[in-house]
């Protein structure tokens, strides 16, 4: 297939693009360069680019695509804290202009990056694809009003599918630091502390950015039948942890570390278990292969072998918020997010 990867230079799409040529698809990137520059080891790989802001996009721009891959858009609750009214227009409206402009450039499908974020504040249970939504920040709710869009341009013609990321982590070219897991990681390094920034209690579902890659590819490939207008969570049951319990395996791999609890961190209502027994029935091939032990002894290596330190970890380059606030203290983005002046993102002619 001739793909359309959005969000391709960022942190799972840098990861998710070398996936999908190995598998033999032509793939083009579409992304309006916020994160340019911050990179992790070599950084992405380049490919033929369309640099255009998600906001912006018209059918001419999908004209002989097969299938968009959408993952690009403000990728944390910080961020889509920030002014939920441009969350809002760059993670729903966008999407659902960039659905629509697929739609009339003949693109058959459409595989968006949703999350279980969506169950928000969940209670007890594991959460499956029928299970109420009770988003509680901008960001889930953005990808629930998605969801819910697309089902509007689901026919014989258009193929949405709606995948629903647990909390990813793992090495990429464009490493996040504000990720739970990469966060202790780093902490652990740098001062011996596996500091826990609430009380410990929080339920996330983990999955490696690999294996989202996996997943991804799996569902661009299978059948349209099999998968049109279908939600499936993505991870593995067995990947449900507490965030004490995620500390205690990173305590158990940095050598003399040890866990520690930041004053008045206090119950976190982003609490959440998540059964992911739909996908991997419907798509066995593709279930998650990476456990977070064996994730937590690659970032350790990774993190030593690159000399990241904590500052630069928790700093713009590697920290979504402190970038966008960068950005916008340097002059370079308007208070909606739209690069100002020379750094104006423009359609670029695509080149590899």
């Amino acid at each position: 297939m001739k793909v359309l990867v959005t969000g391709h230079m960022g942190y799972i799409g840098s990861v998710m693009v070398p996936f999908f040529q190995a598998a033999g698809h032509e793939v083009v990137g579409l992304d309006s360069g916020y994160f340019d520059g911050c990179d992790f080891g070599d950084g992405p790989a380049s490919i033929p680019e369309l640099r255009v802001d998600v906001r912006d996009v018209r059918a001419a721009d999908l004209e002989g695509f097969d299938a968009v891959v959408h993952l690009a858009g403000l990728s944390n609750d910080p961020v889509g804290n920030l002014d939920p009214n441009v969350t809002y227009a760059i993670n729903f409206t966008g999407s659902l202009r960039l659905a629509a402009a697929a739609k009339e450039a003949g693109v058959r499908r459409f595989v968006f990056a949703s999350s279980c974020s969506i169950y928000g504040a969940a209670g007890e249970g594991a959460k499956d694809e029928t299970s109420t939504f009770n988003p509680v920040t901008a960001y889930a709710e953005s990808k629930v009003w998605v969801e819910r869009g697309l089902a509007a341009f689901e026919d014989e013609r258009f193929c949405p599918v709606y995948m629903r990321n647990a909390t990813v982590h793992g090495a990429s070219p464009r490493l996040r630091g504000d990720l739970v897991v990469h966060y202790l990681v780093g902490t652990a390094i740098a001062s011996g502390e596996v500091l826990i920034k609430s009380d410990g209690t929080p339920w996330r579902p983990l999955v490696h950015v690999e294996d989202v890659s996996r997943a991804f590819l799996a569902a661009l490939e299978a059948p349209e039948d099999l998968v049109r207008g279908q939600a499936f969570n993505i991870g593995a049951d067995s990947q449900n942890f507490q965030v004490s319990d995620v500390a205690a395996i990173v305590e158990a791999i940095v050598p003399n570390s040890k866990v520690t609890y930041a004053p008045g961190g206090e119950p976190d209502l982003r609490s959440y278990q998540v059964d992911f027994s739909k996908f991997a029935h419907t798509l066995p091939n593709a279930v998650p292969q990476w456990t977070l032990e064996r994730s937590v002894k690659d970032l350790y290596d990774a993190y030593r072998r690159n000399e990241l330190n904590i500052d630069d970890l928790l700093g713009p380059r590697h920290t979504r918020l402190l970038r966008i606030e960068q950005l916008k203290n340097e002059g370079r983005l308007s208070d909606d997010l739209r690069w100002i002046g020379e750094a104006s993102a423009v359609r670029a002619p695509l080149a590899s």
